[in-house]
């Protein structure tokens, strides 16, 4: 670390020598007279620039004497060049007409909350995820936004990661890429592994707690994160990332775009590649990436193709660690096959218009198509024949019934579909109505095969011990409108029905028929007001959603006892102000749930850990962030959420070997906390500009104890943790480049050992007093101290 840093004080050292305050000025909104953030001003003939800060400000720094030639340019606005002789003795404003070309907002505006709708969410720019991006995964960059508790397996936060919402994991909340649903059909979850470096593609991302909006896929269960992909860029430009750290982690990216060519057509791409071995033993991570973009864009209409994949081979560890070697061999892993590694490649193909219908409609279209198919590889030791429907090997007079084995569990999958929607302002701007909806089918095959055996018998490679087909047809249909009543006050509704078809057939993974269908109709209303006076905006509302069991649910339970769907009940109502230097947000919430399906540690007839429906829980809280500007070097904002989870009533089962017949035995348990679910998460962020383009940073984060399952067991908990992190960015726009960044990211200051992810399990043994009563926890444990240095060149 300590060459890093003073490698780094060098590097800032050398490239502070090429920078000089030279020219000064300013680029405004010509019809609105505010600044424009982020545009660029290109000296041309001198091959240097400078890109505006919040308050529309730039800085182009050595110039030599003599005439120059200014272009500006901003994204969604007509390119300015203006000629000047420098040094330049006047005030320099350059004030920006909009473009007449379509822009792509349209395409999530109808499944994203705008400031009147009554309903709580969080904006997430693109400087702000750039900030973070150095290789980690999208759970990791929105650590520090309110409710956020993140986990990564390999303990670096690259390969498998995580995030809970207000507690929800990722199979509840829902996420959309340009309205377009990411959410895996049968598992509801979001695998982002399978998306490396998504961010480096992201124009924008907002996040809603709660039920929030309508929107397309998979139920919103506890918060949705709408993502929409790069806008066009006017200009052609080039970017090369490089980021190297701890645990030998790199991330190389490459990212160019051709501009507005012929004023109509724009093409842009980028390649990534990221490795890591990890912070746990053998959690070596190798993802690659790349996204194309291609958009005509005219003055009503844009049509525009996105294709994107993410390959990843990640070694597993999702085992975890044993309690017992938490404190002396934090790195353990289980695994120690060489390739015990998960593989998996997902494409996604989007095809995307946007347009304008006279003075008073807006509409967007899209298809989509996503190809899944991977597989993850095992070795396991002395196992039965029996598990993998095979007859016991005779050999003379011996009968053998286990052998070692490695296998492959396959998942081959199609999802595709359509989403749509129409939007109408009417002539006075008091009414805002969007109706939409989309129809989507996922087709997957999930298969086992055996690729070696030790003693084979009667097997050939690739054998499939067990081979099953899921269909699925999701269809929703939305209509959703704001109308404002007097100046300020305006009232919301929204009213959803989705519709669900599930079929599978075949085999399963341990050795059952699982032939069946479910169908479901669910109706999903919300109603709100909100007010919006002097920069202040009031609002409350209330929401319903539904939500179908997972693949699990039906797989693991006989069919005729499939679990009931979930249903939650949701209010919020608060606060959001910005006002001059100081912004905020304060919000309550309650989340009612009924029937929600949790694990208990009930068993099904083989023996599979099934998840039961509880008739009551509830989350409720307060949530509360903010943001002050001391001065123009000082910047102070944090977050607090203050919540209680809580299951009225449920019974445990937990295993009995304590006798030659296994059977279980059961507690009944009232008021208990909600699993990963604490009652508080805060974060404080400080950031200092001691000079122009450098900028100082320090992130700290709280989360209260976790318990590991629903029975409140002191026993069973992960501890409570405090984290701190420290980022140095510095840039400066030398010759022939536009700008030149160096980001250095320190994670985890003070070396805090913590987990934020396990799971429990309990049995009985025979005791000295006839049982005794055995539980196991096992944690995946975070990082120590590590860091991330970054160089970033964009031409």
């Amino acid at each position: 670390m300590k060459k890093v840093l003073i490698g780094l004080a060098f590097c800032l050292a050398a490239i502070s020598s090429w920078a000089q305050q030279s020219l000064s000025g300013k680029v405004l909104d010509a019809s609105t007279g505010e600044p424009l953030v982020g545009a660029s001003v290109w000296a041309e003939n001198q091959g240097k620039g400078g890109v505006t800060d919040e308050n529309g400000l730039f800085t182009i720094n050595k110039l030599n004497e003599g005439s120059l030639e200014l272009r500006v340019s901003y994204i969604g606005y007509l390119t300015v060049k203006q000629g000047i002789t420098f040094p330049y003795s006047g005030e320099l404003i350059f004030r920006l007409q909009p473009t007449e070309l379509m822009t792509e907002e349209i395409i999530v505006s109808a499944t994203r909350a705008s400031q009147s709708t009554p309903t709580t969410f969080q904006e997430i720019s693109k400087e702000e995820l750039a900030k973070r991006n150095l290789g980690q995964d999208i759970p990791m960059l929105l650590n520090f936004t309110p409710s956020v508790v993140t986990n990564s397996d390999a303990g670096a936060g690259i390969g498998y990661t995580g995030m809970r919402i207000r507690g929800s994991d990722q199979t509840r909340i829902n996420v959309t890429v340009n309205g377009i649903p990411m959410n895996d059909a049968e598992s509801h979850g979001v695998f982002w592994v399978n998306m490396p470096d998504f961010a480096s593609s992201v124009n924008t991302m907002q996040i809603q707690r709660g039920v929030g909006t309508s929107t397309n896929g998979a139920a919103t269960f506890g918060a949705s994160l709408n993502i929409q992909t790069d806008t066009r860029n006017d200009e052609a430009y080039a970017e090369i990332d490089n980021s190297a750290g701890s645990f030998n982690s790199w991330k190389h990216t490459v990212k160019a775009g051709t501009g507005l060519l012929n004023n109509r057509f724009a093409v842009d791409a980028r390649l990534s590649k990221i490795s890591s071995d990890g912070y746990v033993d053998r959690a070596t991570s190798d993802l690659r990436s790349y996204f194309v973009s291609a958009g005509f864009y005219g003055e009503d209409h844009v049509l525009k193709l996105n294709v994107f994949s993410g390959k990843e081979k990640t070694y597993q560890s999702w085992y975890g660690l044993p309690e017992s070697k938490l404190e002396d061999d934090r790195t353990f892993n289980y695994y120690t096959y060489d390739n015990e590694t998960d593989n998996y490649q997902q494409d996604h193909y989007q095809l995307i218009y946007a347009g304008k219908i006279g003075d008073n409609w807006k509409t967007n279209a899209a298809l989509h198509y996503t190809y899944g198919r991977g597989y993850y590889e095992q070795y396991r030791e002395d196992d039965d024949f029996a598990s993998y429907n095979l007859p016991d090997v005779v050999i003379g007079d011996s009968t053998i019934s286990s052998t070692d084995i490695i296998r492959r569990r396959w998942l081959d999958n199609d999802f595709y579909g359509a989403v749509a929607s129409i939007n109408y302002v009417s002539d006075n701007g008091k009414w805002d109505v969007v109706l939409g909806g989309g129809a989507n089918r996922y087709d997957g095959d999930h298969f086992g095969e055996i690729i070696w055996a030790r003693i084979a018998g009667d097997t050939d490679i690739r054998d499939r011990y067990y081979d099953n087909n899921a269909v699925k047809d999701d269809r929703n249909i939305y209509l959703k409108g704001t109308y404002e009543v007097s100046p300020g006050l305006n009232l919301f509704g929204d009213l959803q029905v989705r519709g669900i078809d599930y079929s599978f057939i075949g085999v399963n993974d341990d050795g059952r028929i699982v032939d069946g269908e479910e169908k479901y109709t669910f109706f999903n209303p919300k109603f709100g007001a909100s007010y919006e006076k002097n920069g202040r905006t009031w609002y409350a509302s209330f929401a319903v959603a539904n939500r179908e069991p997972t693949r699990s649910d039906f797989t693991d339970n006989p069919i005729t006892e499939v679990p009931r769907p979930e249903r939650l009940n949701n209010v919020e109502a608060g606060i959001r102000s910005q006002s001059g230097r100081f912004s905020y947000n304060a919000n309550f919430y309650y989340m009612g749930y009924k029937d929600q399906l949790i694990q208990t540690g009930q068993i099904n007839d083989v023996g599979a850990y099934i998840r039961e429906n509880v008739p009551d829980s509830y989350r409720a809280g307060i949530e509360l962030d903010g943001a002050y500007q001391l001065s123009d070097a000082w910047v102070i904002g944090g977050n607090l959420a203050l919540s209680q989870n809580k299951i009225k009533e449920f019974t445990e089962y937990i295993d009995d070997y304590s006798t030659d017949e296994f059977t279980q035995e059961s507690f009944t348990y009232t008021d208990t906390d909600i699993a990963f679910s604490p009652n508080i998460v805060s974060s404080a962020m400080i950031e200092f500009k001691p000079v122009q383009n450098l900028s100082l940073n320090w992130m700290s984060k709280y989360v209260g104890k976790q318990y590991l399952d629903n029975t409140s067991n002191d026993a069973r908990t992960l501890d409570a943790f405090f984290t701190n992190d420290f980022r140095v960015s510095y840039s400066v726009q030398p010759r022939y480049f536009k700008s030149i960044e160096l980001n250095l990211m320190v994670n985890n200051v003070f070396n805090e050992m913590y987990e934020p992810n396990g799971y429990t399990f309990s049995y009985y043994v025979p005791g000295e007093n006839e049982k005794e009563l055995v539980t196991e926890n096992y944690y995946y444990p975070m990082a120590g101290t590590n860091f991330m240095l970054g160089l970033s060149l964009k031409f």
